[in-house]
């Protein structure tokens, strides 16, 4: 992508973080927003890769599960899926605690904060969980309270394009789903590794966008889970969920 169309993305991306928090400040307080996402959500464990995580999410039951979209108040709830991607991610840190142990852990695209959690759960010295949806850090918060887990460090700024911080490790959820969101985070992706020598992980489903772009190929695959069947239904056929480690010298 030329330098132009990615900085027209990134213009994009900033002003988008700015109208959500704009919009969601001025119609709800965050107390309105925890019990809005209470009284729209259900309380899920089981039909996951991670059955001893706990989060908030729509499902059947809920009512904007077959409402129209535009009844929907707010930008959409991507925090309110728990996406093949963070699963396996999720699923690879609770299974390999020593990744996360005594890290300074980064879960950029935080959704719903699962990965953020079992970061935490694994004993990472900090945890920053960033989305650029300000609703998805007030889900991230009450998952953290079903996990008994203090509230993690949250930001909704943008960090991509941002002078890359000294994180240990970077966990990426279901973040390659655009083509144009993939070049940007491709470029700050390697800063980060060259500057710092950062660590990152990302847990992806297969999509197209992802298995096409250049990144791939800079890929090292760490682990391969079979989705649970409701998540299959959920995910349009998608079967299963890969963990890979970015190195930029492949």
């Amino acid at each position: 992508m030329c330098l132009r169309v990615r900085d027209a993305y990134n213009v994009f991306q900033s002003a988008m973080t700015c109208l959500m928090r704009r919009y969601v400040s001025s119609s709800a307080s965050e107390d309105h927003l925890k019990n809005f996402i209470i009284d729209n959500t259900e309380i899920v464990s089981s039909q996951s890769l991670t059955p001893e995580i706990s989060l908030r999410l729509f499902t059947p039951n809920c009512r904007f599960w077959t409402d129209k979209p535009e009844l929907w108040p707010f930008p959409d709830p991507y925090w309110a899926i728990y996406w093949p991607g963070g699963q396996a991610l999720t699923r690879y840190l609770l299974n390999n605690p020593e990744v996360s142990t005594g890290r300074k852990v980064l879960d950029l695209g935080c959704g719903c904060g699962a990965s953020a959690i079992a970061a935490k759960l694994s004993g990472a010295s900090h945890v920053l969980a960033s989305d650029i949806d300000p609703i998805a850090i007030v889900a991230t918060k009450l998952n953290c309270d079903l996990n008994n887990l203090e509230h993690l460090p949250c930001v909704t700024e943008n960090m991509i394009g941002s002078k890359p911080e000294d994180w240990d490790l970077i966990l990426l959820g279901d973040m390659f789903y655009d083509e144009a969101l993939a070049d940007s985070l491709h470029k700050w992706l390697n800063t980060c590794i060259v500057t710092h020598g950062t660590q990152v992980l990302i847990g992806d489903p297969g999509r197209a966008q992802f298995e096409s772009h250049g990144i791939r190929r800079l890929l090292h695959q760490l682990a391969h889970f079979e989705l649970p069947d409701s998540v299959k239904e959920e995910n349009y056929g998608l079967t299963s969920s890969t963990v890979w480690c970015y190195n930029p010298d492949l």
